[in-house]
């Protein structure tokens, strides 16, 4: 079975034509011009929706799901959380990754076992990796070039620069 990735929050009923509003967790706003799909989780289970009309005011988005035709209709949506499968991913351009990518990756410096990735902070600067090093103790290490040597999503491990003190300890 495929994996879901949560993309928006159904919010309200929206006008009298069968809308809902969604809070959306898409950094990629855009993406819900593309929805052909979506699945609501009703008690666990994920049930497939047909997305036939979006619309947009300001930074409010409103979807229109097929046989959902009227206020009356949509209320039970209410609160129901919006997913999307692999293949409703945003498209990320090269050297960009999800954050469900990273969460777990091994990471490895100097070809040793350093961490595991256990959270990525996303800030305006750079994103941060929070990672738990073999000892337990929680390192964080700006997500940029100066520091990632690279990452390889399939084997999920991340390899840091060699040489640089930034994550040493400072008992050693």
């Amino acid at each position: 079975m495929s994996d879901f990735f949560l993309i928006a929050r159904i919010v309200s009923v929206y006008g009298k034509d069968g809308f809902v509003k969604i809070t959306s967790f898409s950094d990629f706003p855009d993406r819900f011009f593309m929805l052909k799909r979506a699945y609501l989780d009703f008690f666990g289970d994920k049930k497939e929706f047909v997305v036939e009309d979006v619309l947009r005011q300001n930074k409010i988005f409103a979807l229109k799901f097929k046989n959902f035709n009227n206020a009356e209709d949509c209320s039970v949506l209410i609160g129901k959380e919006v997913f999307v499968d692999d293949e409703g991913l945003v498209k990320l351009p090269e050297g960009s990754y999800f954050i469900h990518d990273l969460i777990d990756s091994k990471v490895y410096r100097n070809n040793k076992e350093f961490g595991v990735i256990k959270d990525v902070l996303s800030y305006p600067a750079n994103d941060v990796y929070v990672i738990e090093d073999t000892e337990g103790k929680e390192i964080l290490i700006p997500a940029v070039k100066d520091f990632i040597e690279g990452f390889d999503p399939k084997n999920k491990r991340l390899t840091l620069r060699p040489g640089d003190d930034i994550y040493e300890n400072d008992e050693d």
